[in-house]
């Protein structure tokens, strides 16, 4: 399948944007950092803004009765093990209701990576867009790189923590 013109397969612009050739979100000029609040977690602990410094994230907003989000949240899964003590923290985003039923479903599918539920605040840090899943990068400057929509192929989320652990600019 050949791509429209003017929009870049997702492999290419993965590979431009590590690689400093593109903007964020085709910006010309950089974007300016997201203000993080402070978010509670499935899990119950808060993830205050301060945990946000010289710290590069990817957040998965995902629908547990989503087939697609499953399938790309196995790789998120991947992506937060392999993580580790780097600068980078692997946040998904439940736009659910039911954080009872995001439980049971994170649980059943073995995914340890943490979870918040949107409440309809968070996404509106990233995207309007109401598409799921929906990748959002952000540089350790607390940037918004990218906003990917669909479900991404394992070595695409993979790659991401590079972009996402770029030295500061």
């Amino acid at each position: 399948m050949t791509e429209p013109r003017g929009i870049l397969p997702r492999r290419t612009l993965l590979a431009l944007l590590a690689a400093g050739a593109l903007r964020p979100t085709g910006a010309a000029t950089p974007a300016p950092a997201i203000r993080w609040p402070s978010i509670e977690l499935l899990d119950g602990r808060t993830l205050a803004a301060a945990d946000w410094a010289d710290t590069g994230a990817i957040v998965v907003f995902f629908s547990t009765t989503c087939p697609y989000c499953k399938r790309h949240n196995v790789h998120v899964e991947k992506l937060h093990r392999a993580v580790g003590a780097r600068r980078l923290r692997v946040l998904g985003i439940s736009v659910d209701r039911d954080a009872a039923g995001v439980r049971r479903y994170m649980a059943a599918n073995d995914y340890h990576f943490p979870v918040a539920m949107n409440q309809g605040r968070l996404r509106a840090l990233f995207t309007t867009r109401e598409v799921v899943p929906m990748t959002c990068v952000v540089d350790r400057a607390g940037r918004l790189l990218q906003c990917l929509p669909g479900e991404m192929f394992e070595e695409d989320v993979m790659e991401l923590a590079q972009l996402a652990e770029r030295p500061l600019a």
